[in-house]
């Protein structure tokens, strides 16, 4: 067991490692805090240190960088983990919001805590906390997860796994791959409520709420800039299956009546709500 008392350190010969939140979007959403320790670091270690620059410009701070991110993290481990032990304080900050979260971070927090080097995180900036609040969905549980996988296999087997939480969840996608994620999030989930945050923080902060029907169709034709945050219902509380002494034809037919649904999407939505084949459903509803 290690306790970390981040302000009543003994005096040693070791630095400290803070973890600095950025700002998202928008930059008066930097904290005097922030400002002040990257002020007094020995060192930024940065994800980009373009990006990074222009911050530290634009707060005329001129301090020493060194580059971090997901493809030298583990050749960088060394040489950070010998500047901490010599006495150095480095701040540790990504392109944008909190380190560490579906960022470059992670590995280098591990190693300095297993070597008893302080860590010291600083509250900020966080899109999937301003996306889960600005949805209108509760809050009282969620799930974070982050990006989805680009395998199918692993993909799937991660909506598997989302859609039988009860629980609000968050994901993070790419403006290129946000139509087809809310696709299979559909395909997979059902219709449920859903919100997809962009540009947070700035000028052309963008909320779009709905069903996960309504927005996988309108973003076909959508064009999209900047990341995005998903944030999606939980899986509704099981009640008494309504349709339960329904036949699969007069289910799809039922379906297509009160909720004004095509025949294909009739089948599409039995199939989900049965948990059973599309095809099942369709070879019924085609029978005779």
């Amino acid at each position: 067991m290690k306790i970390q008392k981040s302000f009543q350190q003994e005096a040693n010969d070791r630095g400290t490692l803070y973890v600095v939140p950025t700002p998202i979007g928008n930059l008066e959403d930097i904290t005097m805090r922030a400002l002040r320790i990257l002020k007094e670091a020995d060192l930024v270690l940065a994800e980009d240190t373009r990006n990074t620059g222009r911050l530290l410009h634009y707060f005329e701070i001129k301090k020493p960088m060194l580059s971090y991110h997901e493809h030298n993290k583990i050749e960088r481990q060394q040489e950070i983990l010998e500047k901490l032990h010599s006495g150095e304080s480095l701040a540790l900050v990504s392109d944008a919001g909190m380190p560490g979260v579906s960022d470059p971070g992670y590995e280098i927090i591990k190693a300095a805590i297993q070597q008893d080097i302080s860590v010291i995180v600083l509250p900020g900036a966080n899109a999937a906390l301003c996306a889960l609040v600005g949805s209108g969905l509760p809050t009282d549980h969620f799930y974070f997860y982050g990006f989805l996988p680009r395998k199918n296999k692993d993909k799937n087997e991660a909506l598997d796994y989302l859609k039988k939480l009860e629980k609000t969840f968050i994901l993070y996608e790419s403006p290129h791959r946000i139509s087809a994620t809310l696709s299979d999030l559909f395909e997979s989930l059902g219709d449920r409520q859903v919100s997809i945050a962009r540009e947070l923080t700035k000028k052309f902060e963008e909320y779009t709420r709905g069903s996960l029907r309504e927005l996988a169709n309108w973003a076909e034709n959508e064009t999209f800039k900047g990341e995005c945050c998903i944030v999606v219902e939980g899986k509704p509380v099981e009640i008494e299956d309504w349709w339960i002494d329904l036949s699969l034809k007069d289910h799809v037919e039922k379906m297509m009546d009160e909720e004004e649904l095509t025949s294909k999407a009739a089948i599409k939505a039995v199939a989900l709500q049965r948990g059973i084949p599309k095809r099942e459903v369709y070879q019924a509803y085609h029978t005779k």
